[in-house]
């Protein structure tokens, strides 16, 4: 089954509830979303919904509203269990995972979207979605793109420090950023291949379609304009986290 995130704002709990058990599910996830649950809310929102207090729960937040999976294993044969709080879902995961979740909320074209790492039970569902809004962060506007924590963590710590991330842009880049929007492009351009080339001048050469004594140029002349030198491992880190906050400037326009 499927529905609309977003749509409507509080939606109701599964079909398992009884009738007269029945809540909008908005008013028993909200407390355990926001953080503030207390132990009898906990114990509510599972019966209310029908869930266990203890299991392997993540969260998705999407940036909007989208249709998306409701209820139980959405045909997929995973046994995930979905609950939906406007555009923020909460997962019971069953025997695959966050891969089946995470592919079916592809699948319905959802997304943006950030997915928290797994969490332990209902009561961690504050701290989980919280950094299912972190990976959020990461995501380009008007992409569909959905992104677990785990593989944008990086990227998620400078999006997360909007003032850090400033800062450490104008710190690293800032000679980088007066110069013609070309040339700037074509050293950043090659950083970012060289980097996805796992630091390969050679590979990144062939990736570009040039000499690869013209990436090693280009490699140097950046080094010179950050101070950064891409061989020291401390100033490497700087330079892909400086990277990482001018992805997000861009983004964000």
């Amino acid at each position: 089954m499927r529905r609309d995130a977003g749509a409507g704002g509080q939606q109701r709990a599964g079909p398992e509830t009884s009738a007269g058990a029945q809540q909008p599910a908005g008013a028993l996830l909200g407390p355990l979303l926001a953080g503030s649950a207390q132990p009898h809310q906990v114990r509510r929102a599972a019966q209310g919904l029908g869930l266990p207090e203890r299991g392997r729960y993540a969260v998705v937040v999407l940036g909007t509203a989208a249709t998306v999976p409701d209820g139980d294993g959405d045909g997929d044969g995973d046994g995930a269990r979905w609950c939906w709080c406007g555009e923020v879902g909460v997962v019971l995961l069953g025997r695959g995972g966050l891969a089946g979740p995470v592919g079916s909320l592809g699948e319905a074209g959802a997304g943006p979207g950030g997915v928290s790492p797994v969490v332990g039970g209902l009561a961690e569902l504050g701290l989980a979605r919280r950094l299912a809004g972190a990976a959020l962060l990461t995501c380009g506007p008007g992409t569909h793109e959905i992104v677990t924590l785990e593989e944008r963590l990086p990227t998620a710590l400078v999006a997360s420090r909007p003032e850090l991330s400033a800062r450490l842009l104008a710190e690293v880049f800032g000679p980088l950023l007066v110069l013609e929007p070309a040339e700037r492009a074509l050293l950043v351009g090659t950083l970012e291949v060289w980097l996805e080339c796992g630091g390969s001048v050679g590979r990144a050469a062939v990736r570009l379609r040039c000499h690869r004594n013209t990436v090693f140029n280009r490699l140097r002349r950046l080094e010179r304009l950050t101070s950064r030198s891409l061989s020291h491992p401390r100033e490497l880190v700087e330079t892909v986290l400086a990277l990482d906050a001018l992805r997000l400037s861009a983004a964000r326009g």
